[in-house]
């Protein structure tokens, strides 16, 4: 068989591997429904997404170990992952070689030429994980100090500094070990310098670019839902996304970019390809010539997808093993093998090490500078109520990769994409937005947390989130409080009865109460003309039939200090049906004054029961902006956030 054949079934193999693990991750009881399949095994396998978690809360999670396999294969075998596993590859792949199936071999040399910038992904990984490493960088003498040395703290201190020797080009021995004792000593006076200031924190950004958490995202919030609009197999409604026009947009416009260069996102943007470069720098096994000299037909980096330069002096980090030169060299020239090539190689990327530097330094400064808002502070947004287990707001953006696992399982649809509302950090990250979907966080569910790959949403019990049993004491979890908007709710503002939010409220006792009312409605005063048996005359003929019959209207009369008050049953444009308890004729004259009166049940919240699910929100009749609704005051998750005094 062919190694492209090869390569192709397994691009194949893996891409339906990746669209079948979308696919179960909606929450059933089906075989094909999310029931221990491993749907988070393409993030366990990113490397990126556990040396991202690691830098920035110091601990590497048991699923992410997988990520371990991918690193060693990676050192061993070089780039293999970009070409024979990662879904987002497979489809620049096959874009890109649709839109070039046409040319001619010399514009396919001319579009495959390496450029300069394709260092540009190294510049954003070091910037992410520079955001991501800023309280190891900002802190290493408390930490060292404090800590002892844990082998998180350690392992991610010996990532970041490794880093410098294997993105940058390092000449001799003597070159390294200065660069390293430069490192270690700015790593240490940057930290005393800003050591205990507030605003120096870790944030997780990879999530943003890394290829893996792209495309759970894309899939399940954009390419799932809106394929399954005409069939609706994978839910029982058409599903919603807020923010789904920007992460469709990138999704298409990485694609696409393919048509003007091949693999424009792998070659220039992909921080997770610019790790594998970094790790496959010195692989055991490469691609590379067999003769310092060859004929110069072309057909390898015609068709080569990492714009290496198979046919000069290879360039072994960006070569991401697609086997087209191998495959289309008829002369034999070209191997795979454990010896270096022939022709030459260069291993070293073009950012300097300024560069790096530089690059490491803004991702560290820009997370402050990102906080200076105070969303972190005083300024926290109580309109981003997150998902129950959800962590404090610092661990949360140092843990979540924006992968949208937890809004895929979510069986109401109710947690969505943060836009702005949660700052430049929270971009992306999971939020609850009661008005979409098919109601608000449900009472016996906890999936969100049970999905979510590193922890930002832990996993809870029923127990747990109900407050029941073992955490009776505590109490339930609580996403926020309710409140009654009253210039909106109908019995509050507009003197029309409703009882929703009290109705549908889960909690038991109900966080919801009501208090009545009679009001008297508008132009609802007249005087009795006739009294007969229980219909009751008035004197105008005001009132549209039946308007006031829905049993929460009643009649008030008042005669020489005498008052009685009954339902109206039925009603005319001047008659009045009066219920069982109706007025004795002789008891109440004609000329006796009459008020119609509506029976209004105003909703008060219980701040200390209400859990904060939102159900309330979601089926409160007013359109548009709920008369009642759920901010993140008094959440479990947060105590600064406190409503009530404990």
């Amino acid at each position: 068989m062919r190694i492209v054949k090869a390569r192709q079934i397994s691009q194949l193999f893996f891409f339906v591997l990746f669209l079948w693990f979308c696919t179960v991750s909606t929450v059933g009881d089906a075989w094909w429904q999310l029931r221990g399949w491993p749907v988070n095994w393409f993030l366990q396998l990113d490397p990126l997404v556990a040396l991202g978690t690691m830098l920035a809360t110091r601990a590497l999670y048991a699923g992410l170990l997988w990520a371990l396999v991918t690193v060693g294969l990676t050192i061993f075998l070089g780039r293999f992952f970009c070409s024979w596993v990662c879904p987002f590859g497979t489809i620049h792949h096959l874009v890109g070689f649709l839109a070039n199936r046409t040319r001619t071999l010399s514009e396919k040399v001319a579009r495959n030429r390496y450029h300069p910038d394709q260092s540009v992904k190294y510049v954003i990984l070091v910037f992410l994980l520079g955001a991501a490493a800023g309280d190891l960088m900002a802190h290493p003498p408390k930490f060292f100090l404090e800590q002892f040395l844990p082998w998180g703290l350690l392992l991610s201190a010996c990532l970041l500094a490794g880093l410098v020797f294997t993105v940058t080009s390092m000449p001799s021995k003597k070159s390294a070990a200065g660069w390293l004792g430069l490192f270690a000593g700015a790593w240490i006076l940057f930290g005393w310098f800003l050591s205990g200031h507030d605003l120096v924190g870790a944030s997780l950004q990879t999530g943003l670019l890394d290829p893996i958490p792209l495309m759970h995202r894309s899939l399940n919030l954009v390419v799932l839902p809106f394929a399954d609009g005409a069939t609706y197999k994978l839910a029982t409604s058409q599903r919603y996304t807020q923010q789904a026009w920007l992460i469709g947009m990138v999704f298409i416009t990485a694609v696409l970019l393919n048509l003007r260069v091949p693999r424009f996102y792998c070659r220039y943007l992909c921080p997770l390809g610019a790790l594998f470069g970094v790790l496959g720098r010195h692989a055991l096994w490469r691609m590379g010539s067999n003769e310092a000299e060859c004929s110069q037909c072309k057909k390898c980096e015609a068709h080569c997808e990492g714009a290496c330069g198979p046919s000069r002096e290879i360039r072994i980090n960006e070569c991401v093993l697609c086997m087209n030169c191998l495959d289309s060299c008829g002369d034999g020239f070209m191997g795979y093998r454990p010896s270096t090539s022939a022709a030459g190689e260069i291993a070293v990327t073009d950012l300097s090490r300024r560069g790096f530097v530089l690059s490491l330094i803004s991702g560290v400064v820009a997370v402050p500078v990102t906080r200076l808002e105070g969303a972190l502070g005083s300024g926290w947004a109580p309109g981003v109520v997150r998902p129950p287990g959800a962590l404090a707001e610092d661990d949360f953006l140092k843990r979540c990769i924006k992968c949208g696992q937890c809004m895929r399982a979510c069986p109401t649809n109710v947690i969505h994409p943060a836009g702005m509302q949660a700052g430049w950090e929270g971009l992306w990250t999971p939020v609850l937005d009661f008005r979409v979907g098919t109601s608000g966080c449900q009472y016996n569910c906890i999936a969100c947390g049970h999905v979510c790959p590193t922890a930002a949403i832990r996993p809870i019990t029923l127990d747990e989130k109900q407050g029941k049993n073992d955490f009776a004491e505590a109490g339930p979890v609580s996403l926020g409080t309710a409140f009654v908007d009253r210039g909106r709710c109908l019995p509050w503002a507009m003197d029309r009865p409703c009882i929703v939010c009290q109705e549908n409220c889960p909690v038991s006792p109900k966080a919801i109460f009501t208090r009545q009312e009679y009001v008297t409605i508008r132009n609802g005063q007249f005087l009795v003309k006739a009294v007969r048996d229980r219909t009751v005359v008035l004197d105008k003929a005001l009132l549209a039939p039946q308007s006031v019959a829905t049993g929460d209207y009643f009649c008030l009369l008042t005669n020489q200090g005498d008052a009685l008050r009954a339902k109206i049953l039925e009603n005319t444009q001047q008659d009045l049906v009066l219920g069982p308890d109706r007025p004795q004729p002789e008891a109440f004259k004609p000329g006796t004054s009459a008020q119609i009166q509506v029976l209004l049940k105003k909703p008060f919240v219980s701040p200390e029961r209400c859990i904060g699910c939102g159900i309330c929100e979601h089926e409160c009749p007013v359109s548009g902006k709920r008369a009642i609704r759920v901010t993140a005051e008094n959440e479990s998750r947060s105590k600064r956030h406190a409503l009530l005094l404990r």
